[in-house]
């Protein structure tokens, strides 16, 4: 699979879901800068753990010898130095390590956001936003966590690892070869679980994901499971799925049980194995070892053996990061693209549109939704498009739009093949008001400016006055500073086309699409919102898809459409006075 890269605000992020190990080592070499610091000053801040078992050690050799009382107190002294240096060191090192995790996760985080904004319609219309969701913030989490909890006992392992060795084989070089054991046992009892909690962490990731999926269902359906009364339903597929994240669950925590404590179980056997073995070498002089060396090298054994412990116990949430690297690396490389880069920009837009032999298959092989389309738009022009469903009338928009791209023939915009254009400079010039209007959790001026900077107070009234809207905010108590909710639940079906209606009005467009724009609508809000697509319309370049041929009367050209085909081409009245397939579906709405 290809590598995907993804430039965020200021940083590019690369992700190998493949080999999420390399990607973790990549993702780290970004930080250097800060990371190879840090880890100076943890051998630093950590140093009281192999240095104090050397004047442990020394002070018990003191004892045993009688003295003298001043090598105590030059001990003691260097003690205190070595334990409060932990408290600065530390500090720094948290600035250092956890500053950059954290910059890790944001740079993460807005990679996928960037990655999301250039994957097409077409990937989106086939995600669950709720799993997209999920990748974004649970699984960016879980790399923080390994990196946050794992990063610590690890260096210390490696750290303890050194010092230990170093220092016995300076003092007690017999017992290298028993320190030098724990490393092939540990890499033993890793590799054993490590293909099993990979799955296992794969499994239970998949079924979070489908949870996550279950509940958005459960809140979007959430007026249909009321309006038929089935909230048991609704109650049982939610709960079906959190039997599945629960039963993989609990398959990796047993997993993870076992393994922490078979770990435990050898490590501490070692430790104290290697306690009983310098003791009796003291006791028979086979090798000769003071009182104050066996404690050396029994704490020392003990401190290893609990920081490879530790490091260890870490497994679990080590696969889980992993894991969710391979889940984050499903979308960064997710081929999908709506590819502008390197194309050229469109600075202005004077809005005639030409589409040529167009065809479009959902699918290889499958019959094809736009089949031979030839039609040239002017520009001010305005053109309708009816038919029955499924005809082909929503593609075509999207065709239009750049959401999808022609299977066969050309688009042109004022001339120019749209395959050779950043559909991104393009939008700038278009408005879309479709049969749903969607708006966020925000402000009635934040909807209806979005995406706009610097925007007037003038202007933004004055889109509200042509939208037929102004009345809606001079009913809130807080004008257009009231929240309308998430997607605009505290507003009614024609306030919401309303304000979309103002905010394409705001834009000033030069191309305008019209998707079903006052289908759902009763015949007060329609009349409201007709009047204001009167206003939108007047000088653009402007389709419309309709089902209620009375809304699109006065367009210039009504294009038929059927089974992907153009069948009529007119103006109202030709296409009455034809007697053909709109005057029929005209007669049927007549009825």
């Amino acid at each position: 699979m290809e590598r995907a890269t993804t430039t965020a605000s200021t940083r590019t992020v690369t992700v190998d879901g493949t080999h999420p190990a390399r990607t973790l080592l990549h993702l780290l070499g970004r930080y250097k800068g800060k990371l190879i610091p840090a880890v100076l000053v943890f051998a630093v801040k950590d140093s009281p753990l192999w240095l104090m078992p050397i004047l442990t050690s020394a002070i018990i050799d003191v004892v045993v010898a009688g003295g003298p009382l001043g090598k105590l107190w030059l001990y003691a002294s260097i003690a205190v130095v070595v334990l409060v240096q932990n408290y600065p060191s530390h500090v720094l090192w948290t600035r250092l390590y956890s500053g950059s995790t954290r910059h890790l996760g944001a740079d993460l985080r807005n990679s996928l956001a960037a990655r999301l904004q250039s994957l097409s319609i077409g990937f989106h219309s086939r995600a669950s936003a709720s799993i997209i969701q999920t990748k974004v913030v649970r699984d960016v989490e879980n790399v923080e966590l390994m990196l946050q909890q794992a990063g610590a006992p690890a260096l210390s392992a490696v750290f303890v690892l050194i010092g230990a060795i170093t220092t016995t084989a300076i003092l007690v070089p017999q017992f290298i070869v028993v320190f030098a054991l724990t490393v092939p046992i540990a890499v033993g009892l890793f590799a054993m679980v490590r293909l099993r909690a990979n799955r296992r962490n794969e499994l239970f990731r998949l079924e979070v994901e489908q949870f996550s999926a279950r509940v958005g269902e459960m809140a979007t359906l959430m007026p249909i499971t009321r309006a038929h009364g089935l909230e048991g339903v609704a109650q049982s597929r939610v709960a079906n799925a959190a039997e599945g994240v629960r039963s993989a669950g609990f398959t990796l925590d047993m997993l993870n049980g076992r393994f922490g404590s078979a770990t435990w179980v050898v490590m501490q056997v070692l430790a104290f194995g290697t306690l009983i073995v310098a003791a009796v070498f003291s006791l028979t002089g086979f090798i000769p070892i003071t009182a104050g060396e066996v404690v050396l090298v029994s704490t020392y054994f003990t401190i290893l053996t609990g920081g490879i412990t530790s490091l260890l116990m870490l497994v679990p949430i080590m696969s889980k990061g992993m894991e969710s690297i391979k889940s984050i690396g499903e979308v960064m490389q997710e081929p999908d693209l709506e590819h502008n880069a390197g194309k050229r920009r469109v600075d202005r837009v004077n809005g005639a549109v030409e589409l040529r032999d167009v065809g479009y298959r959902f699918e290889r092989g499958a019959p094809p939704a736009l089949d031979g389309i030839d039609l040239a738009i002017a520009p001010g022009e305005t053109v309708a498009f009816v038919g029955p469903s499924g005809s082909g009338k929503s593609t075509l928009l999207n065709l239009v739009l750049g959401f999808l791209r022609p299977t066969s023939g050309h688009i042109l915009l004022d001339g120019v093949d749209m395959e050779s254009i950043d559909l991104r400079s393009f939008r700038s010039s278009v408005s879309v008001v479709p049969q749903e209007s969607v708006l966020f959790e925000g402000t009635i001026r934040d909807n209806v400016t979005y995406g706009l900077d610097d925007v007037s107070d003038d202007r933004v009234i004055e889109a509200l006055r042509d939208a037929n809207a102004l009345e809606i905010v001079d009913a809130m108590p807080e004008g257009w500073h009231t929240i309308v909710g998430e997607r605009g639940a505290r507003l009614s079906g024609g306030q919401r086309q309303r304000l979309a209606i103002a905010r394409a009005l705001v834009r000033d467009p030069r191309i305008l699409l019209l998707d079903e724009a006052t289908s759902a609508l009763d015949a007060q809000s329609e009349s409201q919102v007709r009047e204001a697509l009167a206003r939108l319309m007047r000088d653009r370049t402007t389709l419309v898809v309709a089902h209620r041929l009375s809304t699109i009367r006065s367009a210039d050209r009504i294009v038929v459409v059927d089974a992907g085909r153009i069948v009529e081409i007119g103006s109202h009245d030709e296409l009455l006075a034809a007697d053909g397939r709109y005057a029929a579906l005209h007669r049927a709405q007549a009825l």
